[in-house]
């Protein structure tokens, strides 16, 4: 049976697994990245854990993999990990982090997850969207016409980098009130600590909030205004029919999405908010995503057309 090797690398661990033609899926364990180490040392710990998920694909399918897909952080190409901050490689071609002679196509994590959420994930009956996971940053993938645009440089979709309060908080990007600075989880873990002196995650402030902690609702009800305004540019600028939210906070439900709905009508005064909806996918957004970028490897990119979250995802 042919299958293909997947892995989204993250910047303290990485999410593989073996993915077949007719979408089924075998996950693995987690793997650290070892960034600590240094760039060299993450590198050679994806070719380690490639030629271990490969290993495990010969003896359950008697066949080497048709090809492997990497999600990885930073500015990317298909070919070329051209430069990550949080690992600090530069420029390491995709047949570094692959053992032997094996076809590899990279991705950029944000925009590989946006991939799988286009193909067969909460986006899959839309064009043109975006994919917005919320997690330790907020990053973004602009879908058009079905396809992730990065832009010229690599970089575009950086929506938690955009400026909701100009006079605001200090972000660590190096610029001055910046989205992910006010509506990330770690960001509402930080600033819910600050005022209240007690610590909690971002997902125990929701809850807070939604119990009356008065502190808590002030930090989420500032996460919410945050998201609205970028949204809301966002809208302006582009006309989505769709906004997929995922990411920790992205599975806060209604408590999130009702809010943020009304909010981000209120801001647009002469236009219809797109619809906004749940991430289909989760975490396995990144590693389904690689999955595809590995059978575009193999040559064959239209393998995972007819997959469904339900199938991919059931057996969980």
């Amino acid at each position: 049976m042919s299958y293909v090797v997947a892995l989204d690398v993250g910047g303290t661990s990485m999410k593989g697994g073996l993915v077949t033609r007719s979408g089924e899926v075998t996950p693995f364990a987690g793997h650290p990245t070892e960034r600590e180490r240094g760039p060299a040392a993450v590198v050679a710990a994806i070719r380690a854990y490639v030629g271990e998920l490969a290993g495990y694909g010969r003896a359950r399918y008697g066949a080497e993999p048709s090809g492997v897909g990497l999600a990885v952080p930073g500015i990317v190409t298909s070919s070329t990990a051209v430069y990550s901050a949080n690992i600090g490689w530069r420029d390491v071609p995709a047949e570094e982090f692959v053992p032997g002679d094996l076809p590899a196509c990279l991705g950029h994590d944000v925009r590989t997850g946006g991939l799988a959420e286009s193909v067969f994930g909460a986006g899959r009956d839309t064009a043109d969207f975006l994919f917005l996971p919320i997690g330790t940053g907020i990053a973004g993938a602009v879908v058009v016409r079905g396809e992730p645009y990065g832009g010229v440089h690599g970089w575009g979709g950086e929506i938690g980098h955009t400026t909701v309060w100009p006079s605001g908080e200090p972000c660590a990007c190096g610029q001055i009130g910046c989205l992910e600075t006010y509506a990330s989880a770690s960001a509402v873990s930080r600033r819910y600590e600050r005022r209240s002196g007690r610590a909690a995650t971002a997902k125990q402030v929701v809850t807070l909030a939604a119990s009356g902690d008065p502190v808590a609702r002030e930090v989420f009800d500032e996460a919410i205004e945050a998201l609205a305004i970028s949204l809301a540019s966002y809208t302006l600028l582009l006309d989505p029919s769709l906004i997929v939210i995922g990411g920790g906070l992205g599975e806060a439900g209604a408590v999130l999405f009702d809010p943020l709905r009304e909010r981000l009508a209120a801001r647009l005064a002469f236009c219809d908010p797109p619809e906004l909806r749940p991430a289909a996918l989760g975490v396995h957004a990144g590693m389904l995503g690689a999955a595809l970028l590995g059978w575009q490897a193999a040559g064959e990119p239209g393998v995972g057309a007819d997959w469904t979250p339900e199938t991919l995802l059931g057996a969980r």
